[in-house]
């Protein structure tokens, strides 16, 4: 008690001032975000409507246009700084007339998002980046990379399914419980900064894989989540078996398990992932846990092997290539049409079996 009778109110225990402060930095961080996220989509929409407002003011004028940009830049630049230049000022007239409508504009996304966008002339691919972009939350840096390493070309191409169909679904973004729509080959590991002509072990490939487990978790796709390395599964007679890498996939609700292999694809490799899932299956896997997935991720595939082996019975085993470098346009080209054409053979003996 004080000299005057009144009880002193002591420090509140630690635990409970932990608690309010994580709290109030919660709310702290989520206000600053909603913030710069309205500034970044208020400077958006202010770009597109630049864009509009030049574009109305040019139209096929181009002589004009060439003049009224020159004007804009040095009118603009005096009284609002940096950022208008020409070269801006037509990128903001491209902005519009590649979005014109107002309303689809995605807030989630910033001008950097847009301005990468732009540079894909497809309207399909442009659509899935966009959507994709706002869904995933990718950064602009990911939307880069994800354009430059051709990931929509990826998807569509090892679909088995109709392509056209399956291009409408993809754009959709909907969830599916189809092993297809999230698994791709070839994959690009560039990111773990491997080089092709120096030896490496499957071990450093996939400590290489742990260090960029971020980079890894976006170039897998959708729903995956890192479980293990080297995950330890054991049989009834006290054998252990180490697999590689482990993964769930929330959407199509199920483990994914990866066996590594800087060589060839040989049967070897086959029999054992097949044995690796049925393993996990049975010693891992819940209950309401859809089957294993497996993958083999090698430097080169045998198509002879993949031809005549389980991987073309069982639509839970895959076999895909890895790349360690960004691949050019004409490249990517030729690794996909050798797996359409692999597809396209598979579906022609599944269909002559159902004959």
């Amino acid at each position: 008690m004080s000299k005057k009778g009144k009880k002193l109110i002591g420090p509140i225990d630690s635990g409970t001032d932990a608690c309010v402060y994580q709290g109030i930095r919660e709310t702290l961080a989520q206000a600053r975000t909603k913030a710069r996220t309205a500034v970044n989509f208020a400077m958006v929409e202010a770009y597109w409507e630049i864009g509009r407002q030049i574009e109305v003011a040019i139209g096929e004028r181009a002589e004009y246009g060439k003049s009224l940009l020159k004007f804009l830049e040095g009118q603009l630049t005096a009284e609002f700084g940096k950022g208008f230049t020409e070269r801006n000022l037509r990128f903001m007239r491209q902005f519009y007339m590649v979005f014109p409508i107002r309303n689809a504009l995605r807030t989630e996304l910033t001008w950097t998002h847009y301005r990468l966008l732009m540079r894909v002339d497809d309207t399909s691919r442009r659509e899935f980046y966009l959507k994709e972009s706002a869904v995933s939350e990718w950064s602009s840096r990911q939307l880069e990379r994800q354009i430059n390493s051709f990931f929509y070309e990826r998807l569509l191409a090892t679909q088995k399914n109709g392509r056209e169909s399956v291009r409408n679904e993809i754009e959709e973004l909907e969830p599916k419980t189809d092993s297809d729509y999230v698994l791709k080959d070839p994959y690009i590991l560039e990111f773990l900064d491997l080089k092709e002509n120096r030896d490496y072990r499957e071990s450093d490939l996939e400590q290489a894989l742990i260090d960029k487990i971020q980079e890894f978790l976006l170039e897998l796709g959708k729903g995956f989540s890192f479980v293990a390395r080297q995950k330890r599964v054991t049989t009834e007679d006290g054998e252990h078996y180490y697999i590689d890498l482990v993964f769930y996939n929330y959407i199509l609700k199920c483990f994914v398990v990866i066996d590594l292999k800087t060589g060839k694809l040989t049967y070897q490799d086959v029999g054992q992932i097949d044995f690796y899932v049925r393993l996990f299956d049975d010693k891992v896997k819940q209950a309401d846990d859809n089957p294993t997935i497996g993958i083999i991720l090698c430097a080169n595939k045998d198509e002879s092997i993949v031809k005549y082996s389980v991987l073309a019975d069982k639509e839970n085993l895959f076999a895909s290539k890895y790349m360690l470098y960004l691949p050019t346009e004409d490249e990517l080209k030729h690794e996909l049409e050798r797996e359409s054409e692999l597809i396209e053979r598979q579906k022609a003996l599944e269909g002559g079996d159902g004959e």
